[in-house]
């Protein structure tokens, strides 16, 4: 799935239109706000910038890539980054100073630019013991996959002790011996 990120202080019809048909997710930054027109959910960045969320969002499917999910959860799991840094002054600088280094390794067009998933993962493995990759990476394991909603989509039914446990519900199926 391309997805393209757009600056944009408007942007027509048309060429949403347009331009949505044929690249997969358009994620609109305007104002405060990280929105996919399209998918009819926004973001609304309160103590980050916007265009730092957009890329939080591309940098946390890069991290975690399930093709089946679409960026609104991505978004969800990034959205704490945002809360975090209206209260940690230094928690924000980590995230800004963050994406600053990735959009300065990736070139012009910053990371969000980079077409290709290859390209945006060796930057990521360059970064990898950074710590700002460490508390997103950190993070998301936790805010990504804690969205109940996301459960069934990766096989989990949730907690086993309010149905009685796992002893009750498959623990000694071996259906594959």
């Amino acid at each position: 799935m391309v997805t393209l990120y757009e600056k944009s202080n408007g942007i027509s019809r048309r060429d949403l239109l347009k331009r949505s048909g044929s690249v997969g997710a358009l994620l609109v930054i305007s104002g405060s706000a990280v929105i996919c027109p399209q998918a009819a959910w926004a973001l609304e960045a309160k103590a980050l910038k916007p265009e730092t969320m957009a890329t939080l969002i591309k940098l946390a499917r890069d991290i975690y890539p399930h093709d089946q999910l679409a960026d609104r959860f991505y978004a969800i799991a990034v959205k704490g980054q945002d809360d975090r840094a209206g209260k940690d002054e230094a928690h924000k600088t980590l995230i800004e100073d963050g994406i600053a280094d990735l959009d300065k390794r990736a070139g012009p067009g910053g990371y969000r630019g980079l077409g290709w998933e290859d390209d945006r993962v060796a930057i990521l493995r360059d970064i990898e013991t950074t710590p700002f990759f460490q508390a997103v990476r950190g993070d998301l394991v936790v805010s990504l996959y804690n969205q109940k909603e996301l459960w069934p989509i990766f096989g989990y039914e949730g907690e086993s002790y309010s149905k009685g446990g796992y002893i009750e519900r498959g623990f000694d199926d071996i259906e594959w011996l």
